[in-house]
């Protein structure tokens, strides 16, 4: 059943991405401990908790990079224990990481040009041939990046090598190839972190506006809590592997527990 938001007005949709019982170990490392909660499209949702509380492990495993042990992930109705990376990709998840990963050396427009890998048809001769379908797509993908390219503001850098950029512009190339593959479901793993509050402004406006001008469904790992509650539907709660909470930003700033755990402050010193 889907729900409007009142604060925003939009839509929010039934639940597309569904976390099972969620389990995952390195050695005797345990990273997850029986992790579920629902995403539902049309949603921001963050994910929040201390350093090492299994956050980017979470993100990991939803879009393939690391197969739990246990539990399942169930994307669009579809219920799978494994998947890899490009196949998350094909099925329109996409995500940016923690540290940046983009090709130093290459403009921020052919980086932008990367994500639309998965939605090329042609056959590698006609693409380095540049003929015939191999041309045609050429053309029609570099326009919807360069439409990307003027969403994100950043024409005037889009011929720069990233290497040569600043931290929040290299940044928002990023979210920019993420934003190229046209996902359904995108995955940001603190793409504010480093970022001055002016850049942490212009990146929120962005990531509001894809989910509301292309109505994509957001999971956000982020620790500034002002950001959090300023922008999210919901918030899950991680704290050592485990979940905390799952519920409206609202209600999560008031839990004790939530309190105690992430924001340090006992229940004497909270009275």
């Amino acid at each position: 059943m889907s729900a409007t938001d009142q604060d925003t007005g939009r839509r929010i949709g039934d639940t597309v991405l569904k976390v099972d019982n969620i389990s995952l170990s390195f050695g005797g490392v345990r990273a997850l401990t029986d992790i579920s909660f629902t995403v539902r499209e049309h949603e921001i949702l963050s994910i929040i908790g201390p350093n090492g509380a299994g956050k980017s492990s979470m993100l990991n495993v939803i879009n393939g990079f690391y197969h739990p042990q246990e539990g399942t992930i169930t994307y669009k109705g579809q219920a799978r224990s494994r998947m890899k990376p490009h196949a998350a990709a094909r099925q329109g998840i996409a995500r940016t990481f923690q540290n940046i990963a983009l090709f130093k050396g290459m403009s921020a427009l052919d980086n932008i040009m990367t994500g639309r890998n998965t939605l090329m048809k042609s056959n590698f001769i006609s693409q380095a041939l540049y003929w015939g379908l191999g041309q045609k797509e050429e053309l029609d993908h570099r326009a919807f990046v360069e439409r990307i390219v003027d969403f994100l503001e950043i024409e005037s850098i889009r011929k720069t090598p990233v290497g040569r950029l600043p931290y929040g512009l290299q940044k928002r190339v990023e979210l920019g190839r993420a934003l190229a593959a046209q996902p359904e479901l995108l995955l940001l793993d603190e793409p504010m972190a480093g970022m001055n509050v002016e850049e942490k402004e212009d990146m929120c406006r962005f990531i509001l506006d894809v989910n509301d001008e292309f109505g994509t469904t957001i999971v956000l790992i982020e620790h500034d809590m002002g950001v959090v509650m300023d922008i999210s539907d919901r918030v899950v709660v991680l704290d050592y592997g485990r979940k905390l909470a799952e519920d409206t930003p609202d209600a999560v700033r008031a839990n004790q527990e939530v309190i105690d755990a992430y924001l340090g402050v006992s229940h004497d010193d909270a009275a």
